[in-house]
C-alpha cells in the first residue's frame, strides 16, 4: 500500500526530520513538498544527501488550494500560522499538525501517542504535542493516572537543545558564539506550552493543575530535551517505576529506567525515557523525562500518529535505534 504524503514547512528542522522518516517509510510516498523561503528549489538543493528518488522534487509555495492528490499531510509551521490555511485542506486529506495551533482544539485529536493511542486511531485531524510536553507528559502520565502525585503545584525544570528553536536558530541570539558555553532560561511564566500541559495534566488526573511552574532552558547542544519535575506525593521510587512499567507495558517507544535518563539515549529516535526518584517522608516525587526534540518531540511522534490514523503498524518507519555517540 502506497500512501501519498505531503510535507508543509519541509525546509525547517521539524519538516526536514519528517522527510527523513518518510523517505524510509515502507508505506509512505512523498509526492508534495512546500515551503516559503525555499519555494522553487529542489529538495536536493536543501538536503544534498537525499536519494535520487526524492532529489528532484521541487519545493512549492504553500497553498492549500493547489494541493495535488494526497492521502496525508504533515504541517510543520510556526505556531499561529497554520490554523487558517489548514482549515481549507479537504477533509479527505488526513493532517498531522506539528505546530501549536490545534492542540486541545475541538475537532482535533491530541496526539500524545503513547498515552492515548486508541483515541488517535482512525482520526483525520491530529495535533502533535510540543517537544516539552512530549517529555513532560509521558513521565507524569503514569503517576497522575494512578493518583501517586498531586496534579497541583508541579514544578518543571526543562533543558532543550538549540534545534528546538527551529531553523530560525540562525538568528544571532541562537548562534554559536551566543549559545556555546552558555545556559539560558527563557519563556518565564508564559511559555507557549504551558496551557497545553495544564490541560493534559487535568485530563489525566481529573484534578486541577493550578500552580504549575514551567521554566525551560536553552543548552549548547543540537538536539534533546530533559525535564526534571518536582511533585507532591507519598509514593516510593519503586511504586512510581512499577506504575510506569504497567502503564507502558507493550508500548514500543517508552523506556522506563531506574537510572536518571540522558538526552544521548534518545538522539535520532522516537524513544521517550522516563524515570523517578521519591522520598515519601518529604512528600516528594521527582519525575524525569527525556526525548529527542526532533524525534518524539516533533517528527517521530508525528509519524507515529500518522501510522495510527492510517491503520498501519505503529512502529512503521520508526524502528531505527538512537545515534550513538
Amino acid at each position: 500500500m502506497s500512501i501519498r504524503v505531503g510535507i508543509v514547512g519541509i525546509s525547517g528542522f521539524g519538516g526536514g526530520e519528517v522527510m527523513r522518516l518518510v523517505a524510509n517509510h515502507p508505506s509512505f510516498e512523498l509526492v508534495y513538498a512546500a515551503g516559503e523561503s525555499s519555494a522553487g528549489s529542489r529538495l536536493v538543493d536543501r538536503f544534498p544527501g537525499l536519494s535520487a528518488k526524492l532529489a528532484e522534487l521541487v519545493i512549492e509555495k504553500w497553498n492549500p488550494e493547489t494541493l495535488p492528490e494526497l492521502d496525508l499531510l504533515f504541517a510543520s509551521l510556526p505556531t499561529g500560522t497554520s490554523a487558517e490555511a489548514l482549515a481549507r485542506v479537504p477533509r479527505d486529506v488526513k493532517i498531522v499538525d506539528i505546530g501549536g495551533d490545534h492542540r486541545h482544539v475541538e475537532g482535533w485529536a491530541y496526539g500524545l501517542a503513547d498515552v492515548w493511542p486508541t483515541q488517535i486511531e482512525g482520526q483525520v485531524r491530529v495535533a502533535n504535542p510540543g517537544c516539552f510536553p512530549a517529555a513532560t507528559l509521558n513521565a507524569l502520565a503514569p503517576l497522575l493516572a494512578n493518583k501517586l502525585i498531586e496534579p497541583a503545584n508541579i514544578v518543571i525544570d526543562a533543558k532543550t537543545g538549540i534545534s528546538g528553536a527551529g531553523r530560525g536558530g540562525s538568528d544571532s541570539k541562537f548562534g554559536y558564539a551566543e549559545s556555546n558555553e552558555n545556559l539560558i532560561p527563557y519563556g518565564l511564566l508564559k511559555h507557549v506550552h504551558m496551557p497545553e500541559m495544564v490541560e493534559t495534566i487535568e485530563r489525566l488526573s481529573g484534578g486541577s493543575a493550578t500552580g504549575l511552574v514551567f521554566t525551560p532552558h536553552l543548552v549548547p547542544m543540537t538536539r534533546g530535551v530533559l525535564v526534571t519535575m518536582y511533585c507532591r506525593g507519598r509514593a516510593t521510587t519503586d511504586q512510581c517505576l512499577d506504575a510506569a512499567r504497567r502503564f507502558y507495558a507493550g508500548r514500543a517507544f517508552v523506556r522506563v529506567t531506574d537510572k536518571p535518563p540522558q538526552t544521548k539515549w534518545a538522539t535520532g529516535s522516537n524513544l521517550a525515557f522516563v524515570s523517578y526518584a521519591a522520598d515519601p517522608e518529604r512528600n516528594l516525587v521527582i519525575a524525569m523525562g527525556v526525548v529527542d526534540n526532533l524525534g518524539k518531540g516533533a517528527a517521530g511522534q508525528a509519524v507515529q500518529n500518522a501510522n495510527l490514523i492510517c491503520g498501519l503498524p505503529e512502529t512503521a518507519g520508526l524502528d531505527g535505534v538512537p545515534v550513538w555517540p
